[in-house]
């Protein structure tokens, strides 16, 4: 979620008064950060996860499942023995959004060595099962790993229910929501739904387009009861299903993953290579097909997410002209990278960056380097939307929460994360889109092969980079209904060369001398024919890995069995022999017998749902079309030679 301060929270009222203080030191504080850490030297490449669960209650006697409003409860027991036993720890708990989620990651970061690929999946078994032994499982009471609770706003989705309280003195005005879904234990959670709200000057609507079947209404109009000033009436458009707060965004789960560089300058890289990922991952693991008791023609959350935290104005938005802020903004806070960051990256920047060119003045000034004085001054066009009293006034040298006030609001697809002040932390990258899977199995399964494939850009000195106008263009691809089948996507055809003029040569034949084109998902994961080239081929990411692991000495059988497992998943999704979990979710509510084809999904569609996902998540049924087996030889233990790192890695 983010920076977690402590304090008293300023309302925006409050907050914008300190906006210009907050860039003004936050920028001078990245400065100090830069100077000190640029030249840290040789930093171990380190890896974690994180995982966001939801929390939920079934109702067998009367089949329905709402979401269970236990965070508060949950949360201290979980960090008991972190914070008792730290040095013994396998997991650490932090607060989310909502108070039917909890969020894990290990308790010490992965390293380098190939054994630790085969203690992923039990470490995330182990959560589940920490969370599970707090929960009456017997009595309905689960913890999934599901992407977005598919009745969440609709009438009595929560344990315990409460009533939305869409009047000026609620905090997020919803007609849909109360207030209570929002996890009490911190208060940056209401502070920011509630300063969004503000800054905006109206509530956030996201309209997410209804997937129209045989007999959904058309035009699809819905009509609210409690929509006492016609707010959500105007804002809501046809045939899309409409949501007003920030929860039904924040409320969803994702599985990310950070990775410390070696250095800067490999951090940079790094970010840059996987940014043309991003799409291909997240329509690769799509599992968000219902917002709001709905069935949507999406599969994947995105824009929902970013929409709930779109704090932009009329005047940002283009709609009236500028006169109260500063920019006109294209995007939401929530939103896909908008430049590269490397020097091989920088000629593939085609698009408009709006920035804060005083700022990035000041960063230049001081010797940062033009493109990432132009990356950070980009992230300060917004204005911090949270804020504590207590830390209005900081040491510049030895703080840095004005910097990561901002920086950490910017909820990107990438995300470029300078070492904490005075920690042994170094410089990360964070790859953040992927799709929560519904089991322990798929999730190491997307976690290892990306992690596989940063080693092998590394060590093959690999190219993805195209414009990043076209990464924009496959995140939107990558939403649509069933993407992983039905969608092209623009992807390097020449990954080992940096050179573009000279792809003609590389490509043999091939007339079309264009250093990208349009690929399947599958001819991108698995290898195929070239893009108009049918004489040359692309050569596969998962080849790729496979190349990397031959390279490596001394891998042991049970590692590379494990390691097999995961990539022939997410070789099958990609070729369609296995379905997503989007697919999955659909065919589950096509098929049911209260389904009425009207887009609807009821409470006992719901209640079905989700007690097949629990008895899936606990390995108590098989889902032969989701994966072919969930046995794989993951193990929590590693040889005694090898010892998992100490130095935690920040999630946040």
């Amino acid at each position: 979620m983010g920076l977690l301060s402590a304090g008293t929270p300023l309302t925006w009222e409050e907050t914008k008064k300190y906006t210009d203080h907050v860039r003004k030191h936050g920028i001078q504080q990245f400065i100090n950060l830069y100077y000190k850490l640029k030249d840290r030297p040789c930093d171990t490449l380190k890896w974690g996860d994180e995982i966001e669960y939801i929390v939920v209650k079934q109702d067998h006697e009367n089949k329905k499942a709402r979401v269970f409003l236990v965070a508060d409860r949950l949360l201290p027991v979980l960090q008991e023995l972190e914070k008792s036993q730290p040095s013994e720890t396998k997991t650490t708990w932090a607060p989310e959004y909502a108070s039917y989620m909890v969020e894990g990651v290990p308790g010490k970061p992965y390293g380098g060595l190939m054994a630790h690929f085969n203690t992923v999946e039990a470490n995330m078994k182990l959560r589940r099962q920490q969370v599970l032994s707090l929960l009456d499982v017997e009595q309905g009471e689960t913890c999934l790993s599901m992407t977005v609770f598919p009745r969440l706003g609709c009438p009595d989705f929560s344990v315990p229910k409460y009533t939305p309280n869409p009047t000026d003195e609620g905090v997020t005005k919803s007609i849909f929501l109360p207030d209570e879904i929002i996890h009490n234990s911190h208060p940056r959670f209401r502070t920011l739904t509630k300063n969004i709200r503000k800054r905006k000057g109206e509530k956030v609507a996201i309209n997410v387009p209804i997937f129209k079947d045989t007999n959904t209404p058309s035009p699809f109009i819905e009509k609210f009861d409690n929509d006492y000033d016609g707010e959500s009436a105007r804002a809501a458009k046809p045939d899309h299903i409409y949501m007003d707060c920030m929860g039904f965004g924040m409320g969803n789960c994702c599985l990310q993953t950070t990775f410390q560089a070696c250095n800067i300058t490999e951090g940079r890289a790094l970010y840059d290579q996987l940014t043309p990922l991003t799409p291909i991952l997240m329509a690769l693991s799509g599992a968000s097909p219902v917002f709001r008791g709905y069935l949507s023609d999406v599969d994947c959350r995105w824009d929902i997410i970013s929409g709930s935290v779109d704090d932009r104005t009329r005047e940002e938005r283009g709609l009236e002209e500028l006169k109260e802020n500063r920019f006109r903004i294209p995007k939401s806070r929530y939103s896909t990278v908008d430049c590269y960051l490397s020097p091989a990256g920088d000629r593939y920047n085609d698009t408009d960056l709006v920035i804060d060119e005083d700022l990035c003045q000041d960063m230049i000034n001081a010797g940062i380097d033009r493109q990432l004085a132009r990356h950070v001054a980009h992230l300060f066009i917004r204005d911090p939307v949270s804020l504590f009293g207590e830390r209005i006034n900081q040491d510049d040298a030895n703080d840095s929460d004005h910097f990561e006030n901002i920086q950490s609001t910017n909820w990107q697809s990438m995300r470029f994360k300078p070492p904490p002040v005075n920690s042994k932390i170094g410089w990360r990258v964070e790859f953040r889109p992927i799709e929560v899977q519904l089991t322990d199995f798929e999730n190491a399964a997307y976690v290892v092969f990306l992690v596989l494939l940063t080693r092998a850009i590394l060590t093959f000195n690999i190219n993805f980079l195209i414009p990043i106008s076209k990464v924009d263009e496959n995140m939107e691809k990558a939403q649509k209904r069933d993407a992983v089948l039905n969608q092209q996507f623009y992807f390097r055809k020449d990954i080992h060369s940096f050179n573009d003029t000279e792809l003609q040569t590389d490509i043999g034949n091939c007339r079309d001398a264009e250093y990208y084109g349009s690929m399947s998902i599958d001819t991108i994961i698995n290898g195929g024919p070239m893009p108009g080239c049918e004489e040359a081929r692309f050569p596969g990411l998962i080849p790729l890995v496979y190349q990397y692991i031959n390279t490596v000495e001394g891998v042991d059988v049970d590692t590379r069995c494990t390691i097999s497992h995961y990539l022939k998943l997410i070789s099958d999704r990609a070729a369609g022999r296995l379905k997503t979990t989007a697919r999955w979710i659909r065919d589950f509510i096509h098929t049911h017998p209260d389904y009425k084809h009207d887009s609807v999904v009821s409470d006992l569609i719901n209640y079905d749902l989700i007690k097949e996902c629990d008895l899936i998540t606990r390995g108590k049924v098989e889902a032969p079309d989701l994966f072919h087996t969930q046995t794989s030889r993951s193990s929590d233990d590693i040889p005694e030679s090898i010892q998992i790192v100490e130095t935690q890695i920040d999630t946040n």
